[in-house]
């Protein structure tokens, strides 16, 4: 499930998105001490995890789930339409293209052994 920024700057489009969230423009979303992206509102907080890369042309996020829960399809799904509707938002102007995988790619993870 990695989402896909078609950019001309990847670290560029990194910085200005953790610049809304720490500016306050961006409420929903938040970053870890590891740089990694969560959805803020209860229900999806401790769901799993985005990773970014930046790649030349291109900033991917993995996701990465919790150890506490199941990875459920919603959670996917969730996290990466929410994700895109944010940078779309908010930092829309710094990138030409977002898509997202249907399935795991081999730089996600999945938690298929929790048992919550």
């Amino acid at each position: 499930m990695a989402i896909n920024f078609e950019t001309t700057d990847p670290s560029r489009l990194l910085e200005a998105f953790k610049k809304a969230i720490r500016d306050g423009n961006v409420v929903t979303w938040a970053v870890d001490k590891d740089g990694d992206f969560y959805h803020t509102p209860d229900q999806w907080t401790r769901r799993g995890w985005l990773r970014p890369t930046a790649y030349t042309g291109r900033l991917t996020l993995n996701f990465i789930p919790s150890t506490a829960f199941k990875t459920r399809w919603a959670d996917l799904g969730v996290i990466q339409g929410r994700f895109i509707e944010s940078m779309i938002m908010h930092c829309n102007q710094l990138f030409d293209t977002a898509s997202a995988t249907a399935r795991p790619t081999n730089s996600d993870q999945i938690n298929t052994t929790a048992t919550a």
